[in-house]
């Protein structure tokens, strides 16, 4: 078996997910090869527990390494100049959701992959979450007829600044960071968007942008979708990493109540539906269920890399969802609809 040549950008704590998901993937053709980081250490921690070579420079590791597909697993910042770089020397690349801080650098990173026709997909993992393909499979049999109401919430309190406390300072916050995942779900699931709206708060101080969004979706099919995210839930117990579900359509319903359980009901009978959601030597609870998506996601991909074709998550996929993630940002700051007074009285 011809082997696949895989490096990885960035050595962080969620790259570390990305590095024994390759590892795991080397009988199915994959081979890591290198692993690189601007600082230093984490670059020779990665390379020494994983068995490669590191680097701290991207062209060194383009030169030295000769890698077929690189996974980059950096800021969003700097996705567009790894990008561009792989794609001159003809490297193909899967880049970290999400893709790039604005539109207009999404759309020059398609362009340049484009020009010199490389592989470019976005590590979309949520859609492979075994939950969610069990929801996927499920929704395909029409098992609830046509799907027509549906809400869709990543609600948390985890302190997700503690590993990233870069985050406090992003302009927009929840919705591309997080938000963008349910919102490809919302796509994956009920199709595409026709229009919505958008309502943001800042819950916390300490954060410069948006924690929280509530978001309400028009598909194109007739269903209505609300989507909620946020990094400010108080609740017990709270269900970080999860996504929860709830999908009506004409013959029933289905609640995704947790990673291992639906409630299924078909119109005539309600059944649970279970799910083997357990986690492999390497992962661990609760954060099994997204490093489970990123094995799955990262195997979709280099399927589908060395069949010659684009990948369910590719770049041309990808901008479908971003552009509801800028859709979103415009419904929340420019407000078409106000309350008259005299309705309230």
């Amino acid at each position: 078996m011809k082997r696949t040549r895989i490096a990885v950008v960035g050595c962080g704590f969620f790259a570390q997910n990305h590095l024994h998901s390759w590892k795991q993937l080397e009988s199915e053709g994959a081979e890591l090869v290198a692993v690189c980081d601007a600082m230093p250490v984490k670059a020779r921690d990665a390379g020494q527990a994983f068995g490669v070579d590191a680097f701290t420079d991207i062209d060194e590791l383009i030169a030295r390494a000769k890698p077929d597909l690189v996974d980059v697993v950096t800021r969003m910042d700097t996705h567009g100049d790894i990008c561009a770089k792989l794609a001159a020397h003809s490297i193909g690349a899967i880049v970290q959701k999400p893709l790039a801080p604005t539109w207009n650098d999404c759309v020059a990173m398609a362009d340049t992959a484009r020009k010199h026709n490389v592989f470019l997909a976005i590590h979309e993992n949520f859609r492979f979450q075994k939950p969610m393909l069990r929801v996927k499979e499920l929704l395909g049999q029409g098992v609830i007829g046509d799907v027509n109401w549906a809400r869709m919430a990543f609600r948390t309190g985890f302190d997700v600044f503690g590993n990233q406390p870069y985050l406090y300072n992003e302009e927009r916050l929840v919705i591309l960071d997080v938000g963008i995942h349910v919102l490809d779900l919302a796509r994956v699931f009920l199709g595409e968007v026709e229009h919505l709206s958008c309502e943001t708060q800042k819950r916390n101080a300490r954060v410069r942008a948006d924690d929280t969004a509530t978001m309400l979706l028009k598909h194109k099919s007739g269903a209505v979708n609300v989507v909620e995210c946020t990094y400010m839930a108080k609740r017990h117990p709270d269900p970080f990493p999860q996504t929860r579900l709830e999908i009506e359509g004409t013959k029933g319903s289905l609640i995704l109540e947790s990673d291992d359980r639906i409630l299924l009901s078909d119109g005539i009978s309600n059944r649970v539906v279970e799910i083997d959601n357990q986690p492999s030597h390497w992962m661990e609870r609760p954060w099994h269920v997204v490093q489970g998506s990123v094995e799955e996601t990262s195997r979709q991909l280099l399927r589908a890399f060395r069949a010659g074709e684009r990948g369910a998550t590719d770049i041309a996929d990808n901008l479908k969802t971003y552009a509801l993630v800028e859709a979103a940002y415009a419904a929340a700051t420019n407000k078409n609809v106000q309350v008259p007074p005299q309705w309230c009285e």
